[in-house]
């Protein structure tokens, strides 16, 4: 495993931790059991106040470049934009100027044709956090033992459930899982979900791939967050835990607890 703390993209299997007052990051990525290459990326960003998960589609290089578009475009965003009181404009920014970037990218280079990612942004101000989604990574929220999805998947299997065509239980195995309306790079016109909420001391935020989700029930991740274990420990067993189940796919997972 390589640990590194001195470039803030991280990609195939690295590891990074920071801390900032009242908030400790930490965050790991891995290529899998099943694939050559890692598409996913994470940024720990804690002097700007935010952290991010990408997971590429496309194929090849393409899937690893445009969740990289998306990592370096929010560094920029949010270095050349110190305004705290503008912490959503930033969120929202960050994923239209990605947008742009990558569908003017496919432009430039048709043999690229179909690449984008889902992305997770995790911005905090004072006393609470601004949330940008789209796709089917996820951020939870665990407070007081409880494990809570704050993002919806933006699947056609999500669909069908909201449309009580798919049960839940379903889900998991269903042979159009993998089939998102939304990411990035996929239209001219994005529609992002933002969140916004208040942070207590204590909480634990999450942010993943679906190389977690899709290998790992919730339950079990509620069990590993509630461990009595250190905040590295929880990231590094989360991701084994991934690979025991099979190792599909990219496995990339970001923690942030609030002190």
């Amino acid at each position: 495993m390589a640990r590194a703390a001195t470039s803030p993209i991280q990609s195939r299997l690295q590891t990074v931790k920071f801390e900032m007052p009242r908030k400790t990051f930490y965050g790991q990525t891995d290529i899998g059991l099943r694939r050559s290459n890692n598409e996913d990326v994470f940024v720990i960003s804690p002097e700007l106040g935010f952290c991010l998960a990408a997971d590429g589609m496309g194929g090849a290089a393409a899937g690893e470049l445009a969740s990289r578009i998306f990592a370096e475009t929010t560094l920029e965003v949010f270095a050349t934009d110190p305004s705290e009181k503008e912490i959503l404009y930033r969120v929202q920014k960050a994923f239209s100027f990605s947008n742009e970037k990558i569908l003017e990218h496919v432009h430039q280079n048709p043999n690229h044709k179909g690449m984008g990612c889902t992305a997770e942004l995790l911005a905090f101000c004072e006393g609470g956090f601004v949330l940008g989604h789209v796709g089917d990574s996820r951020t939870y929220r665990f407070r007081k033992g409880q494990l809570k999805q704050l993002t919806q998947d933006h699947t056609l299997v999500q669909q069908q459930i909201e449309e009580g065509l798919v049960s839940s239980e379903n889900m998991r195995n269903h042979p159009l899982r993998n089939i998102i309306l939304r990411a990035l790079g996929l239209n001219r016109e994005l529609t992002l979900d933002l969140l916004r909420g208040k942070t207590l001391p204590g909480d634990l935020f999450l942010l993943c791939s679906d190389g977690l989700t899709d290998m790992i029930q919730d339950d079990q991740i509620q069990e590993t967050l509630s461990s009595d274990i250190d905040i590295h420990c929880k990231v590094d067993q989360l991701v084994e835990s991934a690979k025991v189940a099979g190792g599909d796919d990219n496995i990339t997972v970001v923690l942030v607890a609030i002190a």
